[in-house]
């Protein structure tokens, strides 16, 4: 009799592609917030994601085991918002990569003392290779970076959490003391932290079927949530809300809150714990984001399962992300908002339209099913919907936004 893959990889797999985003954005993208703001906000979009990423396996239990996106949105909703909503997908995958490139980039330059181009170029050709082995490598690898993310946090935090200030961590300090009207900025952050859903169809692959895939989902987001509550509140209690200007001037880039978090943590042990701690959740990330846009790749063009099949996949996942990180510097924080606000159209606006849609051509089918009718389809749509409004006006100014 076949072994069943574990929960835990799964729930892995899916903690390890939110945790890198949510982990070395929110920090930045939350100091208007703070803590308490920032909490609710992680808290509701981990609600909402969840469901999301069910709704969009409820719609997948009629296709192949190997169908994705492409195919499902395709047949239920047309060619029209298949278009674009393969559009977003690809765009969202590759901005996450490029990000993730260029962040690891920066960070293996400093510690190995050599240009982050190569830095770069050596990440993505050493890293990308367990995707294009087999998911199961890339399952395998997951629970390593999280055991591995754990030890380094669990360091870390232990470290800074023996200096937590109630007063940094409450903001006691601050002459500003709005923090709710930040929250819509923040918004299109959080959602992008807990941006798995192109991993979805890896899952009911992986598994066989939705129910284990559904218990998957939930365990890696609730996973994702306890890391992002701990990051936060030892992050907020160490670096005062007015120190963040620095760090949100240079766009949120990695190394800059991270050069922050050194200068106020008077020890080199827990700083070295964060550095690596950091460098793990971007890693894990990078698999796990470039896994869902393999297979989503995959499934679009037909490429077959073949080395060479394999390779061409490869190819159109890694290859533009590495070459604009290559070419263009950014801001981290920006670039995770932008991710965040075109997420909001596969992550919440097509999952709920496919459910709806299976719904319709299914009425009386009994196989897997989110509970909640029309209400949480709607709500997950409105979500969204919101999500993307809050991250244009943002743009155009229209939003208060922090500086520090």
């Amino acid at each position: 009799m076949k072994k069943q893959p574990s929960l835990i990889g799964g729930s892995c797999v899916i903690a390890s592609v939110c945790v890198g985003a949510g982990m070395l954005g929110l920090p930045s993208a939350g100091a208007g917030a703070w803590t308490i703001w920032s909490l609710i906000a992680i808290t509701l979009t981990m609600l909402v994601m969840t469901i999301s990423g069910w709704l969009l396996l409820e719609a997948f239990q009629h296709y192949d085991i190997r169908a994705s996106f492409d195919s499902a949105t395709r047949d239920l909703l047309g060619k029209e918002i298949n278009f674009i909503n393969n559009l977003a997908v690809y765009f969202v995958g590759c901005i996450l990569l490029y990000a993730y490139t260029t962040s690891s980039g920066l960070i293996i330059a400093q510690l190995l003392d050599i240009s982050s181009n190569i830095a770069a170029v050596l990440f993505v050709l050493i890293f990308s290779a367990f995707v294009w082995y087999s998911t199961k490598a890339v399952s395998r690898i997951s629970v390593v970076l999280i055991a591995f993310m754990i030890l380094s946090f669990v360091f870390s935090i232990s470290g800074m959490s023996l200096h937590i200030d109630l007063n940094i961590l409450f903001d006691r300090y601050s002459h500003d003391s709005e923090y709710a009207r930040y929250l819509m900025v923040l918004l299109p952050v959080a959602l992008t932290s807990f941006g798995y859903h192109h991993s979805v169809a890896s899952m009911r692959i992986h598994y066989g079927e939705e129910r284990k895939a559904q218990k998957a989902i939930l365990g890696g987001t609730l996973i994702a949530l306890g890391f992002y509550a701990l990051w936060l509140f030892s992050i907020f209690g160490n670096l005062p809300r007015d120190q963040f200007a620095p760090v949100i001037a240079q766009g949120g880039n990695v190394d800059a809150l991270l050069n922050a978090l050194s200068a106020v943590i008077d020890s080199q042990q827990v700083s070295h714990a964060i550095h690596v701690f950091s460098m793990a959740a971007i890693l894990s990330s990078f698999i796990g984001v470039g896994l869902g846009l393999f297979d989503f790749l995959a499934d679009f063009f037909q490429f077959d399962n073949s080395r060479k099949g394999r390779s061409k996949t490869w190819l159109l996942t890694f290859l533009p992300p590495l070459i604009m990180s290559l070419l263009f510097p950014f801001g981290f924080v920006m670039v995770i908002g932008y991710a965040g606000a075109v997420a909001t159209i596969w992550t919440c606006m097509t999952p709920a339209l496919l459910a709806r849609k299976s719904r319709q051509l299914h009425p009386e089918d009994s196989g897997f099913k989110v509970k909640g009718g029309k209400v949480t389809i709607y709500l997950v749509m409105l979500f969204g919907l919101l999500v993307a409004v809050f991250h244009v006006l943002a743009m155009l100014g229209k939003l208060p936004n922090y500086l520090g």
